[in-house]
């Protein structure tokens, strides 16, 4: 009896050892995460509460702040930019991000298989602000775009793209999904190779054709990974800002101003810190209540 009691005791003398000893290897990442993260994130929810410019005193103006972001028109408007771009970033990527790991996977042997997912990768590798640049010269006035549609008889529709008020916004989400429709389609192709074949041959063997076997088969077996291209697409577009800024700094007007550049042009060009801080926690919040649940569906229906 004495024996197994003294090795029980032994161990739980090792356990409060093991606990430690963890801590204190993650204690470095734990002060980085508090010290770069939690601490700014609190200083923002406070001076989200004060009128500032970031220089001489405070005043304390509780919620006034928020009040303004719900009733001022144009701040509003950076919200419902930054939805509107969700189509763009989000459902255009993973719709075309289906259809070409599907067509993909279909031919997967061939090297054109290969050739197809580098091309469709660049955008990843590329810088954003050489994207933004790289997109401002093909859809200006005198851009490839407009030089291909004259050239097949449409010069009655060549514009500066990113420089009218009704087609500005939609040409900045064409840039946008060119950007994540390569990632959607990566994560994709991933998930359909993790799909038992046998799935397919038991389909076909019942008679299912290609497009049966896609809605019955593969876009059901991928619900997690749908949700992960949904997670990342819908975050890149509420918190888009480097894209934006290079192509169109916001405008013409107001009508590509995104709650990201709005932050940025009122903490450091109008000097209004309060209410950046404020607008900055609106789009935290905001981003949550728009990806929690995406995770709660997709967590529920991989179960």
């Amino acid at each position: 009896m004495s024996a197994p009691v003294t090795g029980r005791r032994a161990r739980r003398a090792r356990r409060p050892r093991a606990v430690w000893l963890g801590w204190l290897f993650a204690a470095p990442a734990i002060v980085m995460y508090g010290t770069f993260v939690l601490r700014p994130l609190l200083l923002t929810v406070q001076y989200s509460l004060y009128d500032w410019n970031g220089i001489g005193p405070s005043t304390w103006v509780g919620l006034d702040n928020y009040r303004r972001l719900l009733t001022d028109s144009e701040l509003f408007a950076t919200i419902v930019h930054a939805f509107e771009l969700i189509v763009f970033f989000s459902f255009v990527p993973v719709l075309l991000g289906l259809f070409v790991a599907a067509t993909i996977r279909n031919i997967a042997a061939s090297r054109l298989a290969t050739v197809a997912r580098t091309v469709l990768f660049l955008p990843q590798v590329i810088p954003l602000v050489a994207a933004g640049i790289m997109w401002s010269w093909l859809l200006s006035s005198t851009g490839l775009a407009n030089e291909l549609l004259s050239a097949v008889g449409l010069d009655s529709i060549t514009r500066a793209w990113l420089g009218e008020f009704d087609t500005a916004l939609p040409a900045v989400g064409v840039i946008g999904a060119w950007v994540l429709v390569g990632l959607c389609t990566l994560l994709l192709l991933a998930g359909m190779s993790k799909i038992d074949p046998a799935l397919y041959e038991a389909a076909r063997l019942d008679g299912a054709g290609p497009i049966r076997e896609f809605f019955s088969i593969t876009l059901p077996s991928l619900r997690q990974e749908i949700g992960v291209c949904v997670t990342v697409t819908v975050i890149a577009a509420l918190a888009s800002f480097d894209i934006v800024y290079i192509a169109t700094q916001g405008g013409p007007g107001n009508s590509t101003m995104v709650p990201g550049l709005e932050i940025y042009y009122l903490a450091f060009s109008e000097r209004e810190v309060g209410m950046a801080s404020a607008l900055a926690v609106a789009l935290v919040l905001l981003v949550l209540a728009v990806v929690l649940p995406i995770q709660r569906l997709t967590r529920d229906g991989s179960r």
